[in-house]
């Protein structure tokens, strides 16, 4: 497994080492000594799964309080995944990064407490796997808007081609949003 770190302080990729032969292929998913030593959660409250077609666009999410760290995979389609650095006190506060997770790369992104989240569905089909180090809590959920200009996301997609959910369409601008300190 490698594991590097990506523009946002924080932020980690991981990429599993894959065994392929001509029965298929084998991954870890997780490995708590080696992500643990990384700072990783060591322990877990839920794991989720999505399942999303193309143009579906999530995010970008965060809870305030009760702040999760996720570590997030395609298992398989392809995603333009992103985070967003939310800690007012960050130098880069307001930065984002993205990247593509395929299910053919196996690529991981850990996105700490801290930050917010949000993915586009590249191909026909996205199978979205992530691990929570804490619960889901609805009341201290927020919404970024996805498509904020002081975020400069480069979205693939026009605006009105994205699928989006109406608490998403309703997302608060960062120059208003309440984020962490």
């Amino acid at each position: 497994m490698k594991i590097r770190e990506t523009s946002l302080p924080g932020v980690l990729v991981i990429t599993p080492t894959i065994y392929r032969d001509d029965r298929g292929a084998f991954f870890e998913t997780y490995n708590e000594r080696e992500m643990g030593d990384v700072g990783l959660p060591r322990q877990w409250a839920q794991d989720n799964f999505s399942l999303s077609k193309k143009n579906v666009l999530r995010g970008i999410h965060y809870q305030i309080s009760q702040p999760q760290g996720k570590l997030v995979r395609v298992t398989h389609g392809a995603v333009l995944d992103v985070a967003v650095d939310l800690r007012r006190g960050s130098p880069a506060f307001g930065r984002h990064m993205a990247m593509e997770l395929t299910g053919e790369n196996a690529e991981m992104l850990w996105i700490p407490e801290g930050f917010g989240h949000g993915f586009l569905v590249l191909s026909e089909v996205a199978g979205f796997a992530y691990k929570v180090n804490s619960y889901y809590s609805s009341s201290a959920e927020r919404t970024i808007l996805w498509n904020d200009p002081e975020l400069a996301i480069p979205w693939p997609i026009a605006p009105e081609d994205a699928i989006v959910s109406a608490k998403d369409r309703l997302g608060a601008m960062l120059r208003d949003a309440e984020v962490f300190p």
